[in-house]
């Protein structure tokens, strides 16, 4: 028999059925489980990572301010460290995962610093990827994908350095990349204009893809709101765990000796922009990106690869196929 489609609309029904009470019932399972989100940020050292992460989620999140007689110390090679905590807001609960990059950009020849980041950014995947191919899956399997990479820019005024162009044409291609010019109060807003706009050139005329992405728009409404998003990247941010008086109010800001920067103030700083993209507004975006995006094309590329033993649950890799 043929299939046959008709769309009944509330004005048609005789009567209350209660199908938007589900939204309530998804609303209460996700605040019985929680929900994981985890952030890599990559950047020479001395751009804020650290500050601007705890700022976002105004709590010490970073591995620098909840390391015990933490050292700041120059890495000879690129390393990862994560971190991860247990956010609780109105009754939902986040595991965030700050996954920090140290030694990326900071030596004299960086030729290929970004490896390491793509080894695990990939054996993340891989970790997934078994999982869903054992034979008795764990219910909820534990989800160490990286959701969302913020790359920062160090606020030259000038354009993209090569390193620049580099780490995001290859890794724009695995994971979800939001790049920020850090410590943006260095610039004038005439200068860091400028200095956004020759950033958007060149990130098209090199072919990055960056989040959000044109094809991935849903539908006009979305597309709407992506396109401002897109007009305004790389967002220009402040970050800071300070709090200060202002018009006897508190607010989050930086002392200088001609006024306070107040970060949540976007005729300061573009913050609140980030901060309402990547929790706000865009959070579920960048895990649906990274599941039916970047861990499909993962996922599909390993399943073509000869050495997948499907028997087992199990994916046999080397290391040269990260």
């Amino acid at each position: 028999c043929g299939d046959q489609m008709s769309f009944i609309r509330g004005t048609d029904l005789f009567g209350y059925v209660g199908i938007e009470a589900v939204l309530d019932q998804m609303r209460r399972k996700t605040m019985k489980s929680g929900f994981e989100f985890n952030i890599m940020v990559v950047g020479q050292s001395g751009l804020g990572k650290s500050t601007l992460v705890n700022t976002l989620f105004k709590s010490k999140v970073s591995r620098k301010s909840c390391t015990p007689n933490y050292e700041e110390k120059i890495c000879k090679t690129v390393k990862l460290h994560s971190v991860s905590h247990m956010i609780e807001e109105k009754g939902v609960k986040m595991k965030l995962t700050v996954i920090d990059t140290p030694g990326f950009g900071d030596q004299i020849n960086n030729e290929n610093c970004w490896e390491p980041i793509v080894k695990y950014i990939n054996e993340q995947y891989e970790k997934y990827l078994r999982e869903e191919l054992h034979v008795n899956r764990k219910r909820r399997i534990p989800d160490s994908r990286v959701h969302c990479c913020i790359y920062f820019l160090p606020a030259t005024g000038h354009r993209l350095r090569p390193i620049d162009v580099e780490f995001m044409k290859r890794l724009g291609k695995i994971v979800s990349i939001v790049p920020v010019i850090a410590k943006a109060d260095t610039l004038t807003i005439e200068e860091r204009q400028e200095f956004k706009e020759r950033i958007r050139q060149d990130l098209a005329s090199n072919g990055i893809c960056i989040y959000p992405q044109k094809e991935y728009d849903e539908d006009q409404e979305e597309h709407a709101l992506n396109e401002k998003i897109r007009e305004s990247i790389p967002f220009a941010v402040v970050g800071t765990d300070k709090e200060h008086q202002v018009n006897g109010n508190k607010v989050l800001g930086r002392k200088t000796k001609w006024g306070i920067i107040e970060v949540e103030n976007v005729a300061h700083c573009e913050f609140s922009h980030l901060r309402d993209l990547l929790v706000r507004s865009h959070l579920q975006d960048l895990k649906e990106v990274t599941h039916n995006i970047h861990y499909e094309t993962y996922r599909v590329r390993r399943l073509n690869e000869s050495n997948v033993d499907f028997s087992n649950g199990t994916a046999d890799q080397s290391e040269s196929q990260l």
